[in-house]
C-alpha cells in the first residue's frame, strides 16, 4: 500500500494488486445506529479509471454524498458543487441500458446537460461548497462569458436544476436555491435567419438528389433534425400520405422524440411524397427497416450525420446560390413556421404542425386542429415552392 492522503472526510490510498492495475481505496469513519464511531472501506476503482488522486477523490466525495443521505441532516457535512454534479449525473443523467424503457430526459438533453456542466460549471464552480455559491456572483460570472444570451440562459437553467436536485436530496434546505434569483435574459440580440421562397428555390437548384429530398422534406414538415435523420422507410406511408415520427437520432444514438406530441403523425404533401419516392428508388437502402437517409460510408447501418451534410453539402450549395444568410437545420423549421404564419394559418394549426409540447395562453382558446386543416396549410407552403422549382 502506498500514496495515502488524508482528507477531512477520510483517506484515499493507492493500493497495489498482484494482478491488474492499482486501485484506489477510500476509508472513513461514521456513526452507526448505536452511536459508535466505526471504520468503513470502499474500493473506488482502478488507476486506469481514475488516473489522478483528484479524480479518485471526486468519486469518494460522490460516495460520501450517498452515505450522507442516510444520516441525519445535523450529521451531514458540506459537499462541493463538483460532488453534487457527480451525484446528479448518477441519478438523473445515467445512460439507458439496452432493453430498458427510456424515461425522463431524452439522450440529446442528457448530453447537453453533461456538456454544459463539464465545460462551464465544474471548472469555475466545482471547488465551491454548495452554501458558498451566491446569486450575484453567478450572475456576474454569466455576464463575463463570451456566449450568446440563449446559451447563458441555458447554463443558468441547468444550474438551477442542479441545485433543485440538491434540495430534493436534502443537501440544502428547502427554498435555498441560489440560482432562482439569477437574472439572465434569453432574448436574442438579432432575429435568426429565415429563407424566403425565392431563396429556397435557388437552394434546391444547387442541391444533389439526396440533399434536395432532405431539405424539401424538412422545410415542408418542420421536422427537427434528429427526427429527420431518424426516419425509416417503414415510417413513410405513401398511400395515406403521412409520416410516423417515432424516434430521434442524436450523435448516432437512437432515442425517443423530444415530447409525446412530437410522435403524432405528420401529413405528407403529394409533391413532397413524390420527391421522396424518387429518392427511395435511387438509394440502395430502400427496405422498410432501412434509414431514409442511410449513410453509404456506413453501408446503411447508420443515418447520415446531419452536421456533416450541412457543412459539406448544404452550406456550400447556399453559397453557390448566393445566399449570404447563416443556415442551420433549425433554419428550415423556422422558415416553415414563418411561411405558415404569412399564409394566415390558424395559430392552432401552426402549433400542431410544429408539434410543440406546450401551448401558450393565446393558443388555449383554439379547438383541436383537424387533419384536413393541417394538410391544407402544409400544402399551401409546398405549392409556393413547387411553382418555382424545376423538375430534377
Amino acid at each position: 500500500m502506498f500514496q495515502r492522503t488524508r482528507y477531512q472526510q477520510g483517506t484515499i490510498s493507492r493500493v497495489k494488486r498482484k494482478q491488474g492495475p492499482d486501485c484506489w481505496i477510500f476509508r472513513w469513519r461514521e456513526t452507526d445506529a448505536s452511536g459508535k464511531r466505526v471504520r468503513r472501506t470502499s474500493i473506488l476503482g482502478t488507476v486506469e479509471q481514475y488516473p489522478t488522486q483528484t479524480s479518485a477523490w471526486r468519486v469518494a466525495e460522490s460516495l460520501r454524498i450517498t452515505i450522507n443521505e442516510e444520516q441525519p441532516r445535523s450529521a451531514q457535512r458540506p459537499i462541493s458543487v463538483a460532488a453534487l454534479i457527480d451525484h446528479f449525473k448518477q441519478h438523473e443523467l445515467k445512460p439507458i441500458r439496452e432493453g430498458e424503457n427510456e424515461e425522463g430526459r431524452a439522450y440529446s438533453t442528457r448530453s447537453t446537460y453533461i456538456d454544459i456542466l463539464d465545460a462551464y460549471v465544474v471548472p469555475d464552480w466545482g471547488k465551491y461548497k454548495l452554501g458558498e455559491v451566491r446569486t450575484v456572483a453567478v450572475e456576474k460570472w454569466l455576464g463575463k462569458l463570451e456566449l450568446a444570451r440563449g446559451s447563458k440562459a441555458k447554463i443558468r437553467s441547468i444550474m438551477s436544476v442542479l441545485f433543485n436536485h440538491a434540495i430534493r436530496h436534502e443537501f440544502l434546505p428547502q427554498g435555498t436555491n441560489p440560482i432562482t434569483m439569477v437574472r439572465q435574459s434569453a432574448k436574442r440580440m438579432r432575429a435568426p435567419d429565415i429563407l424566403d421562397v425565392s431563396e429556397l428555390i435557388s437552394l434546391f437548384d444547387q442541391l444533389s438528389h439526396r440533399d434536395r429530398a432532405m431539405v424539401l422534406l424538412d422545410v415542408v414538415t418542420g421536422l427537427r433534425r434528429g427526427e429527420l435523420i431518424g426516419l425509416k422507410w417503414l415510417d413513410v406511408d405513401f398511400e395515406q400520405l403521412d409520416l410516423s415520427v417515432t424516434r430521434s437520432v442524436y450523435r448516432q444514438v437512437v432515442g425517443k422524440c423530444k415530447t409525446e406530441i412530437s410522435q403524432k403523425p405528420v401529413p405528407l404533401d403529394p409533391w413532397v411524397a413524390e420527391e421522396l419516392l424518387t429518392w427511395k428508388r435511387a438509394t440502395p437502402y430502400n427496405q422498410p427497416e432501412d434509414w431514409v437517409f442511410a449513410s453509404r460510408r456506413k453501408k446503411g447501418k447508420q443515418p447520415y450525420s446531419p452536421d456533416s451534410i450541412l457543412k459539406r453539402c448544404i452550406r456550400p450549395a447556399a453559397a453557390r446560390a448566393k445566399i449570404a444568410k447563416h443556415i442551420g437545420w433549425h433554419t428550415f423549421r423556422r422558415t416553415f413556421s414563418t411561411l405558415l404564419k404569412a399564409n394566415g394559418e390558424d395559430i392552432k394549426v401552426v402549433q400542431e404542425l410544429l408539434r410543440h409540447a406546450t401551448v401558450k395562453m393565446t393558443l388555449e382558446v383554439y379547438a383541436q386542429a383537424v387533419t384536413p386543416a393541417k394538410r391544407q396549410a402544409q400544402s399551401k407552403v409546398a405549392g409556393m415552392l413547387k411553382a418555382g422549382v424545376g423538375v430534377k
